[in-house]
């Protein structure tokens, strides 16, 4: 049960679609989301595929527990290989048409092909259709949903790029209603297929095989998650500190306390200049930190589906500096990667910056980075000769908006230069790429690993490039305990690489089985597996759950070594080597010794050799055998080990 044992494939340069059988043996070893979509990527796309060629695949699949109202059991994962890394691309989303695309009867979608005009693909249960977006095409988000309600009715739920997208720029992302597929790229896949959106209903309850028992899960957790066993919309009262201000509600104490968020294009962790006007009462700024803007700006949320945690602060302002303003956040790494890291401090500039990403189809945190970048660059006089028409400087919002708005419509020199990240900003311009930081071409999260030693680890061997989610490793390093771990010291290097190898196979679980990290702390391991129990009928031990996520993992690294990644691209930028000069870490640094030696223990505890091939061995134990076919290899000292 849970499934329909139904892959939807479409064939947008033939314009027709089939679909295909999954057998119980895959949804079994692989269960949903991104263990669905990592497996299909690596079947389907090749070497010979650039990222930008109709045969990419973009592969869409909703975890497990997507359907059946199970609490936070709203994630989709769309994989790709990604445009801004060359390799493995995946990003998930709280997205509502992935929840009707499995009660359409998919268990996952596959596009390939390019369209010979815009278009959008509809899919309502078993009538699949290509219909003609031309009088779509250069609309941004909300102008297209607005149209394709007009068009299909608000029962359908969709995913759309803007004008990024269109202009396959290689940070840009897929809107789903609020919620954004972000990283890596993948609003350039759609747009290179010609593909404005995609829009789904669907009209059949998803199967269960314990009907009884996933209900009485599902109030259990939705008094777990809410304490009260249902959702308090206000983000008042009884509501948890993170449901009351989102994912920024501990930005003061990683600022302050920590010295880990990210300020002046990661020069630093320590955002002095921002509290430094706060005290002069001359300027008129809200600070960043949500709890001093919530209560004025937010009076509503927009939650996931089924979310009974909800982080969601949907901001809302009119007649500002900056115009009217609604957005579903800003989210703590929007926090970070428009504000912190450009040194904007006014949190009604970085709202509307997250306004002109969402709308214009724009990655926030590489969207950041890269403004960032260019405002390094223009300091230290390297874009001398690009013609930016802006003045570039850091704490300036109106610049900031400015470029976000010529990088998503690749408009001018400047919107040319950044549209595709900061990395390619550098080469473009000729210099500048010792301070674009970035594992694999992409920005990190933000927790600047300095302070937080590591998230260094965990930026380096994220296989989609920087990343803070394949992990969540930031749940135990702030805290010292977390899961199965304890005392964990942030400010050293040395015995962090088994904690991360676990917490990865467990963050592997929920991108596979859709329910949301927020929860983390809550339902671990044993929460999740009951609920896949229940669903599924499949009683999967607690060492099968977690190989689930394994395998997974391996998957997605395979497929970078199988384009040609090795140990070089899990090495960190160069600035993280720099010591920090203020703040509660002012001094510190990533020791290039230490992390050397840390990713050699990791890589062991991994199953891998010294380059970071995984071992024939671990690939076999993992039941990927016709991987280890292809990229496995044998490490006759790491063995006997």
């Amino acid at each position: 049960m849970a499934y329909w044992h139904q892959l939807l494939e479409v064939d947008l340069t033939a314009g027709d679609h089939s679909t295909a059988e999954l057998s119980e043996e895959f949804v079994r070893t692989y269960l949903g989301g991104a263990g669905f979509t990592t497996r299909l990527l690596y079947d389907r796309v090749g070497l010979d595929v650039d990222p930008l060629d109709p045969e990419n695949v973009l592969a869409v699949a909703p975890g497990v527990l997507v359907g059946p109202s199970v609490p936070t059991g709203s994630k989709t994962t769309f994989g790709f290989k990604s445009p801004l890394t060359g390799g493995y691309g995946k990003s998930l989303v709280g997205a509502k048409m992935g929840d009707q695309l499995k009660r359409a009867g998919y268990d996952a979608l596959t596009i390939t092909g390019a369209c010979d005009e815009p278009s959008v693909l509809v899919i309502e249960d078993d009538d699949v259709r290509l219909e003609p977006a031309d009088d779509l095409w250069g609309l941004d988000t909300r102008e297209t949903h607005d149209r394709l309600e007009e068009r299909y009715g608000s029962a359908f739920r969709s995913a759309i790029i803007g004008p990024a997208g269109e202009h396959e720029s290689r940070i840009s992302m897929i809107e789903c209603e609020d919620r954004q597929a972000g990283r890596g790229g993948p609003g350039a896949v759609m747009g290179s297929k010609n593909l404005k959106a995609i829009a789904v209903k669907g009209s059949t309850d998803v199967p269960v095989a314990r009907p009884d028992e996933l209900e009485a899960l599902n109030q259990k957790w939705r008094l777990e998650t809410t304490g009260r066993g249902e959702i308090d919309i206000s983000g008042t009262g009884d509501a948890s500190v993170d449901v009351q201000y989102g994912t920024g509600e501990a930005l003061d104490a990683k600022n302050t306390a920590l010295g880990i968020f990210p300020t002046r294009n990661w020069q630093s962790g320590y955002f002095e200049r921002a509290y430094e006007r706060l005290e002069d009462p001359s300027e008129d700024r809200i600070s960043l930190d949500p709890r001093s803007w919530t209560e004025e700006y937010v009076d509503t949320k927009r939650p996931c589906p089924y979310c009974t945690k909800p982080c969601s602060q949907y901001f809302e302002a009119e007649d500002t500096q900056y115009g009217d303003i609604a957005v579903d956040g800003p989210e703590y790494e929007t926090q970070y990667a428009l504000g912190g890291n450009v040194e904007v401090d006014n949190i009604e500039a970085v709202s509307k910056a997250n306004e002109i990403c969402d709308r214009l189809g724009l990655d926030t945190i590489d969207a950041g980075n890269a403004i960032a970048w260019a405002m390094e660059a223009e300091e230290r006089g390297l874009l001398e000769n690009v013609d930016t028409d802006v003045d570039l400087e850091f704490g300036d919002a109106d610049a900031l908006l400015e470029t976000l708005r010529k990088m998503a419509r690749a408009e001018g020199a400047l919107g040319e230069l950044l549209m595709d990240g900061h990395v390619r900003a550098a080469r473009r311009a000729g210099g500048g790429e010792e301070f674009a930081v970035h594992v694999k071409n992409q920005a990190p999260a933000g927790f600047e690993p300095r302070g937080i030693k590591g998230m260094a680890l965990a930026f380096g061997v994220s296989p989609r490039g920087a990343d803070h989610l394949t992990s969540c490793l930031y749940a135990l390093e702030m805290n010292g305990d977390f899961w199965e771990f304890e005392n964990y010291d942030r400010t050293r290097m040395d015995g962090k690489s088994l904690a991360l190898k676990s917490m990865e196979d467990l963050m592997a679980v929920y991108d596979i089985t859709g329910v949301c990290k927020f929860t983390r702390g809550l339902t671990l391991e044993e929460g999740v597996r009951e609920l896949v129990n229940a669903i599924t009928g499949f009683d999967l031990s607690r060492s099968e759950l977690l190989t689930t996520g394994e395998r997974m993992y391996n998957l997605s690294k395979a497929f970078n070594v199988r384009e040609g990644f090795d140990r070089d691209d899990d090495r960190l930028p160069a600035r993280f080597t720099e010591e920090v000069p203020n703040g509660p870490n002012e001094g510190e640094s990533i020791d290039e010794e230490s992390y050397e030696r840390e990713l050699d223990r990791y890589y062991t505890a991994r199953g891998w050799d010294a380059d970071g091939v995984p071992l024939t061995e671990t690939l076999g134990a993992l039941d990927l055998h016709d991987v280890a076919e292809d990229v496995g290899v044998t490490n006759e000292i790491a063995v006997g080990q």
